[in-house]
Parts: C-alpha cells; structure tokens; sequence
C-alpha cells in the first residue's frame, strides 16, 4: 500500500471535519476521493500534504509514518488555484519549478517537453491575462507534475476544460499512471470516476461511508436490472418474477429492460426469456457510480 491513513481526526472550533478517516490507496492506482461539498475531502488531502497537521490519527507512505521530506515527493493541484496574471507564462512556469526544487536548465527542459506535449508552446512568452479559460488549468496542470512526484494529487482537474481538453488531461493522468505514479483524483465528476478509477473512498459527514473498487462497488449496489435485445417486435410476457420497466423497438429488434424480483435467480430469469424468444444479447445492468454516490448520501 503506497498510502495510507489511519483513524485521521480534525475539529475546526465546534465544525468535525473528519471523523477516524481511514483509506489505503495503492501504489500504480487512480484513488477517487468523493463526496458532496463539505464531507472533509479538502481537509484530508491537506492533511496529506501536510499543510494542516491532524488532531489524531496518523498518514503513512510505504509503510511508514509521513514525514515533512516526503512533500518534495507530491504534486497538488487543489481546487482553488490562480496564476500571477501579469507574468509571461513560461516565466511563471519556470518559477513554479523552480519552488519544487528544479534548477533553472532542469525546469526549462521538462517545460518544453510538456508545453510540446500540451500544444502550448505559442503561449510560452504571452501573459497569463491573455489565455483562454482552459489555458491556465493547462499551465498548473503542468507545474503540479513537474517535479515527477511519486504522488499526484488533482482536485476537479477538469473543471474550467472543453471536452477535448478535459480528454487531453485523462489522457495524461493515465498515462502517469502507466508510469507507476499513484494519483489520487477528488471529482464530483462520476463519470470520470468510472473512466479512471481504479479504486475509491466516499467521504459523507466526516466519515468513509463507502470504500474498495469501482467496479466492486458498482455490482454490490446492483438493483437486479437486466437488458434484452430481442429479435422481432413483440413482447407480451407477463410473469410475477419480473417487472417490465421500459419497452423500445430499434430496427428489427426490441430492447427490453426487466427487473427481477428477489425469489427469482438471474439465470432463471434468462431461462425464462430464452425459452420464449430470439435473445440477439442479454446483460446485467449496474448502477453508475452517479446512481452509487446519490443512493449513498441521500440514504
């Protein structure tokens, strides 16, 4: 496990920001931190790159207890973020790289290389005023990762981004990712979870209400929805072992959506179809990680 942390606490006045948090987040994994504004996820990952220190509760790397050394091994990118507008962008660039221990031909090579990389080469002597909107996220996405840190942490990397920007930047992070860097995403984007997550923690009320794999925790919240493609174009079966819930003709078939009830098997269920009609395709629907995150915070 590259991180952890164990029973973390933090009280700001009468407000518990966190309540015994404990994650493990693996080494070579994309690790969504979730939950709806003011669960605590800005708190801990402070408290992971230890800008604020926890009131109990421990955070360890490799297996041993953080120490302040191991910020030189961290790139952060937080959700509140601003450039010095009236600097030339490479300027500001360099200096950035410059704080997290580059020297000055180290920074400009690894800025070339990702400015070439971003497309962003043309903005290099402009002044950060004169980007776009999507600019900017662009130049601290770049200063964040600069250094190689070994742990990544972006909170709403994609906010401010056009979809194909937003697509440039997944792109990056997975590529980190192949690399071995352990990247640790705080969105309330849920369809980027399931693009990108390996794993997650879902905090709600200063708690980890729910924590494992993305794909884990999808099935376990299934709800016993099925989809059917059928060749012709009827379907008159009723049967008290399933709820038709939507009935749709696509060409020469009908797609079909059944809801098992409990005293029904899966494969029963299909038995049940198949002995009666062409099934073309048949499959299990799960549940997003969106239908996962609001039937976990409403509930």
């Amino acid at each position: 496990m590259y991180l952890e942390t164990n029973d973390v606490v933090k009280q700001y006045a009468h407000h518990l920001a966190l309540d015994k948090v404990s994650i493990q987040v693996p080494k070579g994994t994309i690790y969504g931190l979730l939950g709806p504004n003011g669960a605590g996820k800005t708190t801990l990952i402070r408290i992971i790159t230890r800008i604020t220190a926890p009131d109990s509760g421990e955070v360890r790397i490799e297996g041993r207890p953080s120490r302040g050394e191991d910020v030189y091994r961290i790139g952060y990118l937080p959700e509140e973020r601003g450039l010095y507008k009236k600097m030339k962008v490479g300027e500001q660039a360099m200096y950035l790289a410059q704080l997290r221990g580059l020297s000055k031909k180290e920074a400009h090579r690894e800025l070339m290389i990702w400015f070439k990389r971003f497309e962003i080469m043309d903005w290099y002597n402009r002044k950060v005023e004169e980007l776009s909107k999507g600019m900017p996220q662009k130049v601290q996405f770049i200063s964040t990762v600069i250094h190689d840190p070994d742990l990544l942490i972006f909170d709403e990397p994609f906010s401010g981004f056009d979809p194909v920007n937003a697509d440039i930047v997944k792109r990056e992070m997975l590529r980190l990712k192949e690399e071995g860097k352990t990247i640790i995403l705080s969105t309330h984007n849920m369809e980027s979870v399931e693009e990108l997550c390996d794993n997650i923690a879902l905090i709600h009320k200063a708690h980890v209400v729910l924590q494992g794999k993305v794909f884990d925790i999808r099935k376990e919240h299934r709800s016993g929805i099925f989809r059917f493609r059928l060749l012709g174009d009827r379907f008159d079966l009723e049967h008290p072992s399933f709820q038709l819930l939507s009935m749709e003709p696509y060409h020469e078939f009908i797609d079909l959506r059944l809801q098992k009830t409990e005293d029904i098997g899966s494969n029963e269920l299909a038995k049940l179809i198949f002995d009666r009609y062409d099934v073309v395709s048949y499959d299990e629907e799960l549940p997003t990680m969106n239908d996962v995150f609001i039937q976990t915070v409403t509930s």
